[in-house]
């Protein structure tokens, strides 16, 4: 039998499992909006495609033989398996409910993403949220992680995207150390101080700036080097140097006067810098709960 024949049996094996399930065809008939002889007819349908008899119809009741039994039994499944996906719709629309699991860069996840989690986890309490916090880029179909955000100009083919917030880096120091050796009016001056750098390649000394179509580059050196910006962050507010940071990591010891800006006048260009991405597989039905997320993060960035 071919799969357009198989398919096309599906409502008349659903019709024959009501049949049974109320004892007539009058009774299966006003239960499906149906006239009696139409039923009698799917019925009639499907013991034709089966080649056997499934119903042994009497004045008085409805009998079943042998093979009708064992097809009874499995329409019953069929029917129940079709309720259980038209229960996704609840599962998965309707109320938002399930772990979410999403994949964002360290300082990203603790400084902009882990604030904005109590509150929404207390808005949702059906959903669970799992941050994994990491640099690295994942598979989210291998992995099975729902949305991963990442920090990018291109973000890759095959997934869906939605642009969070636009991530710029600067410069900053503490007044302490600024007091102590002098304040950079060029980036030329940088040369001469010590400087917080990345330092996971050779190009991470050399900071470029951009101004009015000028663009320069310097090399840079210092003490202290540390491949997380948080650590950076803390060397800067100790006073060990002018640091290079995502304006994110920076902004609450700027707003605390505890750091200041650095050649504020001028753009620090760097490919670490970028548009926030969340990214997540394409899929016209998003389950509630990571629609939900997603609007939770984007109206939270957005304040």
């Amino acid at each position: 039998m071919s799969i357009n024949n198989q398919l096309d049996c599906l409502p008349d094996m659903a019709v024959f499992a009501r049949v049974v399930d109320c004892g007539s065809f009058s009774g299966a008939a006003r239960q499906l909006g149906l006239t009696p002889s139409a039923v009698s007819r799917q019925i009639a349908r499907l013991e034709g495609v089966l080649r056997v008899q499934l119903l042994v119809r009497t004045t008085r009741k409805l009998s079943l033989t042998e093979a009708g039994n064992a097809a009874y039994l499995r329409c019953q499944d069929m029917v129940a398996a079709a309720r259980e996906v038209l229960a996704l719709s609840d599962t998965h629309t309707a109320t938002p409910r399930g772990l979410v699991r999403v994949s964002m860069p360290k300082a990203f996840g603790r400084l902009v993403v882990h604030p904005l989690m109590p509150a929404f986890l207390r808005q949702y309490p059906e959903v669970d949220v799992q941050l994994i916090i990491t640099d690295r880029t994942v598979d989210l179909f291998e992995e099975g992680i729902d949305l991963a955000i990442c920090i990018t100009e291109t973000p890759p083919l095959g997934l869906a995207g939605r642009p969070l917030l636009r991530i710029r880096h600067m410069v900053c120091a503490s007044p302490a150390y600024l007091a102590a050796h002098g304040t950079p009016t060029h980036p030329r001056d940088l040369a001469q101080h010590s400087c917080l750098y990345l330092g996971e390649n050779a190009l991470d000394r050399h900071w470029r700036f951009g101004r009015a179509g000028e663009e320069i580059s310097v090399k840079v050196s210092g003490r202290y080097v540390a491949n997380h910006s948080e650590v950076r962050l803390e060397g800067a507010l100790q006073a060990l140097g002018i640091a290079s940071l995502p304006e994110f990591t920076a902004q609450a010891s700027l707003a605390a006067g505890t750091l200041v800006p650095v050649l504020a006048d001028w753009q620090h260009l760097t490919h670490y810098a970028g548009t926030a991405w969340l990214l997540y597989p394409p899929n016209r039905f998003l389950a509630a709960k990571l629609r939900v997320w997603i609007d939770y993060l984007v109206a939270g960035l957005a304040t």
